[in-house]
């Protein structure tokens, strides 16, 4: 793990030379663009520290998940990766390898010190103003970043900035519009849901501070809002890259990149088919990965 004045040499090549840059003792901070109420949330859960540790322990943790990243990024070793929205570091926890640098961008100072321990280099930062030059990075990362974003298309775009030729952005973990946008029953049951997880203590929403502050970060999860396969090929392929798109279910592992998504659990199944939708079609999968490579 890297102190401050190791940290501040390992990003010196990387920065903009106009960005102000502030040493908080374990990470580096940078000011950020426009605080929001999004970006608010999205500080206060992952700022947590129990919260912080439940999501590193249980999220994005399974051989599933690790067989699709590793299919999807490739080998880490000697790489500049950037993690945009890192969170407590769950993506190098479970990939593991042995990039030349890994930066990690968030704007919860207690998930970065989660992360730090991973052994990212921690910066907070905004994601819709990094205070990194363009075209560094061999791979860049927004794993259930997007939708905890207000403007993802900003987002996105400057997460491609940092992208050099031949270097890859994979996303992943974004709800899939068509999947989750509900309807009738199906949309109520959605609802209803939060009552039930509440009282069975059900993952995060064990409480009501946490379950409050869950759905407050995740600001595209919900009924009619997601991502979609043109959302990332409007985006990223004016900016000169080539785009694959995957949806899957979330217990699938590299098979998702042969296009086979896999299978839902039985309530999400359900609710597609009570929105008079096929549960099996790949527009019902519930995640979407974007795999895309700079010409």
């Amino acid at each position: 793990m890297m102190n401050t004045f190791q940290m501040k040499a390992a990003l010196s090549p990387y920065l903009k030379g106009t960005v102000a840059l502030k040493d908080n003792g374990q990470y580096l901070a940078f000011p950020l663009n426009q605080i929001t109420a999004g970006l608010q949330a999205n500080a206060y859960y992952f700022d947590h520290p129990e919260w912080a540790e439940e999501y590193l322990i249980y999220c994005h943790r399974s051989d599933h998940f690790k067989s699709r990243w590793q299919a999807a990024s490739g080998d880490w070793d000697d790489k500049v990766v950037v993690d945009i929205g890192c969170g407590p570091g769950n993506i190098f926890a479970t990939l593991q390898g042995n990039p030349r640098l890994l930066i990690g961008v968030d704007v919860a100072p207690n998930s970065l010190l989660f992360a730090a321990k991973q052994g990212y280099v921690p910066v907070l930062a905004d994601a819709t103003a990094l205070p990194f030059t363009s075209e560094f990075a061999d791979i860049v990362t927004l794993n259930a970043t997007l939708h905890h974003c207000d403007d993802m298309e900003t987002v996105l775009r400057e997460a491609a900035r940092l992208v050099k030729p031949g270097g890859v952005i994979v996303t992943d973990h974004d709800p899939q519009l068509s999947a989750w946008n509900y309807k009738g029953l199906a949309k109520l049951l959605w609802h209803a849901r939060l009552w039930y997880y509440r009282w069975i203590g059900h993952s995060f929403h064990k409480s009501g501070p946490q379950q409050q502050a869950a759905l407050a970060s995740e600001i595209h999860h919900k009924p009619g809002h997601g991502v979609t396969e043109q959302f990332f090929k409007n985006t990223l392929e004016p900016l000169g890259f080539t785009v694959k798109v995957f949806p899957h279910n979330h217990e699938i592992g590299a098979d998702a990149l042969k296009g086979i998504p896999g299978k839902a659990e039985f309530k999400y199944r359900l609710g597609n088919v009570l929105s008079a939708r096929n549960p099996d079609a790949a527009s019902s999968a519930l995640s979407l990965m974007c795999v895309a490579t700079k010409h």
